[in-house]
């Protein structure tokens, strides 16, 4: 299967990037570049766990229902979240009203407290996890690697929920911890000079 596609101005693409007409825009201005901010990592954490069994075009076309059914993923909000909260989500039609999926991610915003009570901050811990470039597959010629199977055996140790080693390889994708824009596609360079530029958080 080929890896690049032509764009709508004719410049070459990851091939997944035509799949939907939204995919366009996701792929050119968010993903693979590198995250630094712990409430737009730990929405990506969850909304690859609504994700779980489902395509990514049903969780992006709802991701601005998601934000503002989960406060924004505010972890430190969501951690109060109690029974009423689970009822009330459980009633919205605008997100993914999976009862397991909607607790797993309550759960997870506690244990996001935990982790930067003890790392500093949730991206501390993430970038922690960053694969050396030279230990990497050729771009998308793999479903996990091993530091998103350390990463998620690490994170289900801690307590957390549907973070399994392919859910985690998509969120590294995605955060710009492996820059998986296939060779030859237009962004693949900008994802490379981004990560030269940002800071690692420590």
């Amino acid at each position: 299967m080929t890896k690049l596609i032509a764009g709508p101005d004719d410049q070459s693409r990851c091939a997944w990037s035509a799949s939907a007409p939204e995919f366009v825009g996701y792929h050119d201005t968010e993903w693979g570049y590198p995250v630094g901010d712990d409430q737009r990592l730990f929405e990506k954490f969850c909304l690859e766990s609504f994700q779980s069994g489902l395509s990514w075009r049903t969780i992006l076309a709802k991701r601005e229902n998601f934000r503002a059914a989960f406060a924004q993923f505010d972890f430190n909000k969501m951690a109060k979240f109690d029974d009423k909260d689970v009822q009330r989500l459980l009633q919205d039609a605008g997100i993914i009203r999976h009862r397991g999926k909607i607790e797993a991610v309550i759960n997870n915003a506690k244990r996001a407290q935990e982790l930067v009570a003890e790392r500093g901050s949730l991206a501390a811990y993430v970038w922690s996890y960053e694969p050396d470039p030279a230990d990497l597959p050729e771009p998308q010629t793999a479903s996990i690697i091993p530091a998103s199977t350390a990463m998620s055996k690490d994170l289900k140790k801690r307590g957390w929920k549907f973070v399994g080693p392919t859910t985690v390889f998509a969120f590294m994708q995605a955060m710009g911890l492996v820059n998986d824009h296939a060779i030859g596609c237009v962004m693949r360079d900008k994802a490379t000079e981004l990560r030269k530029s940002f800071v690692k958080p420590v």
